[in-house]
């Protein structure tokens, strides 16, 4: 009789560790959710750690969500779960979700990629070219910790412009060595990590040089992350005069942002990243750092991005929603939260964002673009350290 007893006990807590791992958040029910619905899915791992991604070819290469901690860990990419149950695409823009994917800019100005010609920059006329909203990419070889796209396209801007082009991305697992040297920090076996790049190649396959007077595109990567009350992001920016540097941040994208949300600190901006209210911050090429993040507090999960800034190039593609003054004026890094609107809202995430310079390629010729993401769990005292190391800040400095 003890020894049924205690049978039916392991049962019991077999059961219940099982449904726990597979809770909603967990990067178990993630994998199971959209393998329902994406058989093709493309699941990478890294062999010495606990760290996993998850990639989808339908959703143009789109790194939908990551773990530092296996199946049962915190699932760390934003996932719009009712939109892919849905299978269907909208007309307009399709939030499926996703930890990072590729766009191209600019959105806005006389130039733009996401309105047509003539049109008014309104939201009703705003669309997302299909080829990077609900076509998909095709893969063209995987491993373990890698998987490869490529996908050609033709895209209109605003002025009538034709764009034929090539993209190759690339997604890599990154090992716990690399995660540290890219850190400059020695990560120690409290600290569980996962972290990956995507390396984006755009080619012009077309005939003609593409030139400022019709318009330039350049590459644009958004990662989409869950937000709570005690997430906040941090870019840091280089310090200067605004005769030489410009102005520190362009922060009234959908209005003007209060010092509640926005803080303006001594080389760093602090941005509150609760999903609570609709907002937008961009940095410019002068005054951007290769470098953003931000930190979690409930959770206790410090996240990096990293990415490509070439020195001394400032020719950015501007993507405000109207005609504009000099459209080559843009952002080399922004952040974004969701928020409501007309009592609506995409969900609760919030993005970090880079972009490439203005791309002035002739025919043949092409340019890349890296973005890295590396998340951090563990000891509240050894992220600070981290924090410190990158930002000159500690996480108690991560708050409004």
């Amino acid at each position: 009789m003890k020894r049924y007893f205690g049978l039916l006990v392991l049962l019991f807590l077999f059961s219940a560790c099982k449904e726990k791992a597979n809770q909603k958040g967990t990067f178990a029910y993630d994998l199971a959710f959209l393998k329902q619905y994406h058989q093709d899915l493309v699941l990478l791992k890294d062999p010495e750690s606990d760290a996993q991604l998850i990639v989808l070819p339908a959703y143009q290469g789109r790194v939908m969500t990551s773990t530092s901690d296996g199946e049962k860990g915190m699932s760390y990419g934003w996932i719009n779960y009712d939109l892919i149950a849905k299978g269907t695409f909208s007309e307009q823009f399709t939030a499926l979700g996703g930890e990072e994917r590729l766009w191209f800019g600019p959105e806005g100005g006389q130039f733009a990629l996401y309105f047509k010609k003539g049109s008014e920059f309104t939201f009703d006329n705003w669309y997302v070219p299909k080829a990077i909203d609900s076509e998909p990419f095709n893969l063209i070889s995987s491993s373990a910790t890698e998987a490869k796209f490529e996908k050609t396209m033709h895209l209109e801007n605003y002025a009538g412009t034709a764009f034929d082009l090539k993209v190759n991305r690339t997604i890599s697992l990154l090992d716990q060595k690399s995660i540290s040297d890219f850190l400059g920090y020695e990560l120690g076996s409290d600290i569980h990590s996962v972290g990956f790049q995507s390396e984006n190649i755009l080619t012009n396959t077309g005939s003609k040089t593409w030139d400022q007077e019709a318009g330039l595109l350049s590459i644009w990567v958004l990662s989409m992350l869950k937000s709570n009350d005690q997430t906040n992001v941090i870019i840091p920016y280089r310090k200067g005069d605004s005769l030489s540097l410009g102005k520190i941040v362009t922060d009234d994208y959908f209005g003007k942002l209060s010092s509640d949300r926005l803080k303006i600190e001594d080389g760093h901006l602090l941005f509150k990243a609760d999903a609570k209210q609709r907002s937008k911050i961009g940095v410019s090429p002068k005054r951007a750092l290769p470098i953003a993040g931000s930190y979690d507090a409930e959770n206790k999960v410090l996240t990096i991005a990293q990415f490509t800034l070439p020195e001394g190039i400032t020719t950015y593609v501007n993507s405000t929603w109207k005609i504009q003054e000099d459209p080559f004026v843009g952002d080399a890094v922004n952040a974004y939260t969701d928020g409501p609107i007309d009592g609506k809202q995409m969900g609760k995430f919030y993005e970090l964002e880079s972009s490439s310079p203005a791309l002035s390629l002739a025919p043949g010729a092409n340019a890349k673009h890296i973005h890295r993401t590396i998340h951090l769990s563990g000891p509240v005292e050894k992220l600070n350290e981290v924090s410190l190391k990158l930002f000159g800040l500690g996480l108690d400095q991560f708050k409004f």
